[in-house]
């Protein structure tokens, strides 16, 4: 009991979205304290850390032999461990930065929110990472629980509820109910996986090689899942692979749209699949709740317009999808016992 109580009164209470994309911190009694790429630039050889995060991400790209500027998570999980632990450790050590100096008595409790895919492996190495970073306490939830909490649907009621939470490197799809997640699945796609559709088109149809950056920005600013402003096009400035000079092409939103094809079917999928192992009684539910997504990727547009087609359910965007699974963690640092769905 009285553990418990310290634990209150004298360390930070951080909820981490580690994202393939960005890192979302929540610190509770602050709220949302970051939004960062997850990227971190290091020296080759010394392996010292120059930059995480904006500045980062900047140098993809761009950088000179002696430098590299890297992805640590890939799909949803860990792929280069030391570099997380460092990405960790300054988020972390930001975030601190906020709470009241009683608050950093203790070393902080953490909450992560991690793919329901996981491995027991991959499990092992996010809790391992944050406790090197700096965690006192660091605790695991699945996205879409974590998701579902912050967009608000009513997780504890015996009724079925429904998240698509697209991330930059999973999809999580789940029906949950009593606080639990009766059907879930995760499938690693996501807006990463849509970069790079757009990159191999672009390679195809006009020889052309373009950065990561790139592609989002097209991603944004063309890129749709329903034939709704296929007409609208962009000047994109690239490589020419065949004339190896840099070359400027005009694309259409539809043949973005025709390029993103093959994710947005994989996405579909496993919301289908989630739905085939979806007990009756829940599913019945789901024709009057529908289906709420989360995430980066719900703001594709026309991706609800779609859903709604194959499924025949109604298919809501969150207000702030970004910031669904990060919110959620910070709801459930309030209480963050009383939750069974949380791990050690």
């Amino acid at each position: 009991m009285k553990t418990q109580f310290f634990a209150e009164m004298f360390c930070a209470h951080i909820g981490i979205d580690l994202g393939t994309a960005n890192c979302l911190v929540f610190v509770r009694d602050q709220g949302v304290v970051l939004n960062e790429p997850s990227v971190v630039a290091i020296k080759v050889y010394t392996k010292e850390v120059l930059a995480v995060g904006s500045e980062a991400k900047e140098m993809l790209g761009k950088v000179p032999g002696s430098i590299q500027a890297i992805r640590p998570m890939r799909e949803g999980v860990i792929a280069n461990y030391e570099v997380t632990e460092d990405m960790l450790r300054y988020f972390i050590q930001r975030a601190i930065r906020t709470v009241p100096w009683y608050k950093r008595l203790l070393r902080p409790r953490v909450l992560i929110a991690v793919p329901s895919g996981i491995t027991e492996v991959e499990h092992r190495a996010v809790t391992d990472s944050a406790k090197h970073a700096g965690a006192g306490e660091a605790v695991l939830v699945e996205e879409p629980f974590a998701a579902a909490v912050g967009v608000g649907l009513p997780v504890a009621e015996a009724a079925g509820s429904m998240i698509v939470d697209i991330g930059g490197g999973t999809t999580e799809v789940a029906v949950i109910s009593l606080s639990g997640i009766v059907s879930a699945k995760s499938v690693r796609v996501g807006g990463d996986t849509l970069d790079q559709a757009i990159m191999q088109h672009l390679k195809k149809a006009y020889s052309l090689q373009i950065g990561e950056n790139s592609a989002e920005q097209i991603k944004i600013h063309l890129g749709s899942a329903y034939p709704m402003r296929d007409d609208e096009s962009m000047d994109v400035k690239g490589f020419d692979m065949m004339a190896r000079v840099p070359k400027t092409v005009r694309i259409t939103a539809g043949e973005v749209r025709m390029a993103l094809q093959g994710p947005i079917s994989m996405i579909l999928e496993a919301v289908r699949a989630t739905l085939d192992t979806c007990p009756p009684e829940l599913a019945a539910d789901l024709i009057d709740r529908g289906i709420m997504l989360a995430g980066g990727g719900a703001k594709l547009v026309g991706l609800d317009k779609l859903l709604t087609d194959e499924t025949g359910l109604p298919v809501f965007v969150s207000e702030e999808p970004l910031n669904a699974v990060v919110n959620g963690t910070g709801e459930m640092l309030k209480k963050i016992h009383s939750w069974s769905i949380v791990t050690e």
